[in-house]
Formats: C-alpha cells, sequence, structure tokens
C-alpha cells in the first residue's frame, strides 16, 4: 500500500509563491504518472498538472507558465513550484498517482491580501 503525503500548503499574498511537495510512503514505479489536483469550495476537483515517468509535463491552461511540475524519483517524491499565485488559486490541493490510483489527503493553499 502507498501513502502520499503532501506538504507546502499555506497562506501567501498575490503575487507570492508556494512550493508544494508530495512524497510516496511506498515505492513507485518510475515510469507512473504523478500530478497534482486541486478543488476549491463549491467546485469540482480539476487536474492542475501532471508528470509522466519519462518527464513530460501538462498543465491546466490557468496555470501555464506559473507552476512548474517536478519529480524525484530516487525519492519517490513529486513537486509543484506555484508562482505568481492569484486569489483564484485558492484551493485544497491532492496529489495523485496513476494508472495506479493512490490520493494524498490535501493541503491547502490560500491566496489572499
Amino acid at each position: 500500500q502507498v501513502q502520499l503525503v503532501e506538504s507546502g500548503g499555506g497562506l501567501v499574498q498575490p503575487g507570492g509563491s508556494l512550493r508544494l511537495s508530495c512524497a510516496a510512503s511506498g515505492s513507485i514505479s518510475s515510469s507512473a504518472q504523478m500530478g497534482w489536483y486541486r478543488q476549491a469550495p463549491g467546485k469540482q476537483r480539476e487536474l492542475v498538472a501532471a508528470i509522466t515517468g519519462a518527464g513530460t509535463t501538462n498543465y491546466a491552461d490557468s496555470v501555464k507558465g506559473r507552476f512548474t511540475i517536478s519529480r524525484d524519483n530516487a525519492k519517490n517524491t513529486v513537486y509543484l513550484e506555484m508562482n505568481s499565485l492569484k486569489p483564484e488559486d485558492t484551493a485544497v490541493y491532492y496529489c495523485r498517482t496513476w494508472p495506479v490510483s493512490y490520493w494524498g489527503q490535501g493541503t491547502q493553499v490560500t491566496v489572499s491580501s
């Protein structure tokens, strides 16, 4: 059984930056895809960014140019660097793997002045 633990969330002012981390407690195949979703109050969970084992990345249009996803296979960890944050980025951010689906418990990101 794999457990994903997110960290790095918090309160930040508009225009600020945060770096989220997601560490897997078990072994994740280096070929597994990993990604970040987010869910704002009253909204559906949406894919923010994903990265394949080979390092190919995919981003939601709303975060392109501002967010960067990366992974360290040796540490079983995926990161999400978030810059130029906006109030509409406020949400709970979840880490996920696939094709075998594991989810983290989520970390709150609040962008507010």
